[in-house]
C-alpha cells in the first residue's frame, strides 16, 4: 500500500493510493481539499485509495468572475468519480457541507458506480446561529447579475469550536497578507447556483438508496441541524445518523474530529463486507 500524496489537479487536490476500495470526498462551498485532510489520510491508512480533488468554481479563488454554474461542477465531481471508477471496483462518495450535497447527487445520478455514502455536516440552506439574518433577503435574488453584486464574508467562529485551532487558522491567514473573512468568502453567484444545487438535488433524494452516513453538529454554526433531519428522512435507503455534541460546523477539522473519522472507518468497513459477501453469492 502506498499513502503518498498525489497532486492530481495544479489546484492542489489530494490523492492517496491505496486498494481497490475508493472514497472520493468533496469539499465545502468556497473550501478546499485541506479541510478533508484528516478525514482523508485516515481512511487511506486502512487501505483505501482517497481522493479529495479541487471542484473548479466550487473551491475559493477558482472562480474570480463568477462565470461557472453549478452544472460545471457537477461535470467535475462526475469525472473525478469515473477517474476513481478506473482503478476501484468499490466507490464511496461523501463530502463536508456542500460537497455532502454533490456527493449525494452523484449516488443519485450514478446508483451503479456508488456503494455507498458519508454526508458531514450537510448544508440545504446556511441557517446555523452565526448567520445573519439578513442573509434571508438573497433568497430574493434569482438573476446572475444582480448576485454577483453581493459577496458574503466569513463570521466568527468561523466553523469551528476548538479556540486553538480557530486562532491558528487566523494567524495562519494573516501571514498571507489576507483576513480569515476574506479567505472563506463566498461570492453571491457562488452562491446562488449552489441555490440552483440544492433544489435540484432535494428532488432526487429519494432515489438514493444507498447506504448513507450523516454527521452533523448539534452546535452548528452555519447548517441548522434540521438540515440533516430533512435529508434522512427523505433519503430511499438505509440511514445511520450521529448527532455531535462537541463541534461546530468544520467536523472533519474541529475537536473529537477523531469522533468523526472512527465512525467513518466503522461505516466503511462494515459496507465494505457487505459488498463482498454480495458478489461472493453473486459469482458463478
Amino acid at each position: 500500500m502506498n499513502n503518498n500524496v498525489k497532486t492530481s489537479d495544479p489546484f492542489g487536490g489530494l490523492r492517496y493510493e491505496g486498494g481497490s476500495v475508493g472514497i472520493l470526498l468533496l469539499h465545502s462551498l468556497g473550501g478546499a481539499p485541506m479541510e478533508l485532510k484528516y478525514l482523508a489520510q485516515g481512511l487511506a491508512r486502512c487501505g483505501y485509495t482517497v481522493s479529495c480533488p479541487v471542484i473548479p468554481g466550487m473551491s475559493h479563488g477558482t472562480d474570480v468572475l463568477g462565470l461557472s454554474r453549478w452544472n460545471d461542477w457537477y461535470a467535475s465531481a462526475e469525472a473525478q468519480l469515473d477517474d476513481m471508477r478506473k482503478t476501484c471496483d468499490t466507490v464511496m462518495v461523501g463530502g463536508l457541507s456542500a460537497g455532502s450535497i454533490m456527493a449525494l447527487k452523484l449516488a443519485a445520478e450514478r446508483p451503479n458506480d456508488v456503494e455507498g455514502v458519508l454526508v458531514c455536516a450537510p448544508t440545504l440552506k446556511p441557517n446555523g446561529w452565526s448567520i445573519p439574518w439578513t442573509f434571508n433577503l438573497f433568497g430574493l435574488v434569482w438573476q446572475r447579475w444582480c448576485a454577483r453584486l453581493f459577496q458574503f464574508r466569513q463570521r466568527a467562529p468561523y466553523g469551528i469550536k476548538d479556540e486553538r485551532l480557530r486562532n491558528f487558522m487566523i494567524e495562519a491567514s494573516r501571514a498571507g497578507n489576507r483576513s480569515i473573512e476574506d479567505l472563506y468568502s463566498r461570492n453571491g453567484g457562488m452562491v446562488l447556483q449552489f441555490r440552483k444545487l440544492v433544489m435540484n438535488v432535494k428532488r432526487r433524494l429519494g432515489q438514493v438508496t444507498h447506504p448513507t452516513l450523516i454527521v452533523h453538529p448539534r452546535e452548528d454554526d452555519q447548517s441548522h441541524l434540521k438540515n440533516a433531519l430533512t435529508i434522512q428522512a427523505r433519503l430511499g435507503g438505509p440511514v445511520e445518523s450521529i448527532v455531535l455534541d462537541d463541534y461546530y460546523h468544520m467536523v472533519t477539522l474541529d475537536r473529537q474530529r477523531d469522533v468523526v473519522l472512527d465512525r467513518s472507518i466503522d461505516f466503511v468497513a462494515r459496507l465494505v463486507g457487505k459488498v463482498e459477501a454480495r458478489r461472493a453469492r453473486n459469482a458463478p
